[in-house]
């Protein structure tokens, strides 16, 4: 998926199965992160880091959402489990996932498979993608130490915002 560009519309119901429904979120900026499966490390780690910086999203009037192929059920689990404090979508029928194309070939001990490819879109009031990220690594080395993906996204917003103008 290509930064400024439209992003693609979608209704997903989220834990509680309520529908949220990008076209009723104009006006604010979204975060959309794919991410693989609920319970696994990265994944645990990726909805911890976005939960631990929500405020200062919410400050920047971003709104945060995960999506994944688990269901209600398992987001619900997911949720109570760690306290997230983020609300997760479901795709179960990977629709959305593949509409972001954040659905491919994963490579992992060698062999091949059909699956999430860690993603990150912020996504503009007027519904343009300004800036997106592909095989996200949720922890990068530097050598100042760990840098988190979610302060990328964060510092990454906040240079976008700069450059908004409008329509």
């Amino acid at each position: 998926m290509e930064k400024e560009k439209k992003a693609p519309d979608f209704c997903l119901p989220d834990e509680q199965g309520n529908p949220v429904c990008l076209n009723k979120l104009k006006g604010k900026w979204i975060i959309l992160y794919f991410y693989p499966k609920d319970n696994t490390s990265g994944c645990t780690k990726e909805a911890l880091q976005f939960t631990e910086n929500k405020k200062l999203f919410l400050e920047k009037n971003a709104i945060i959402y995960g999506i994944s192929p688990d269901d209600e059920t398992s987001h619900q689990k997911f949720i109570s489990k760690l306290s997230l404090g983020i609300p997760l979508l479901s795709d179960t029928e990977k629709k959305v996932v593949k509409l972001y194309g954040a659905w491919g070939t994963k490579k992992n001990y060698g062999k091949e498979y059909e699956g999430v490819i860690r993603s990150t879109f912020i996504i503009n009031p007027d519904g343009i993608i300004v800036y997106n990220w592909q095989n996200v690594k949720v922890e990068q080395k530097k050598k100042d130490g760990i840098v988190k993906h979610s302060d990328i996204v964060f510092e990454k917003l906040i240079e976008v915002q700069k450059n908004y103008k409008k329509k």
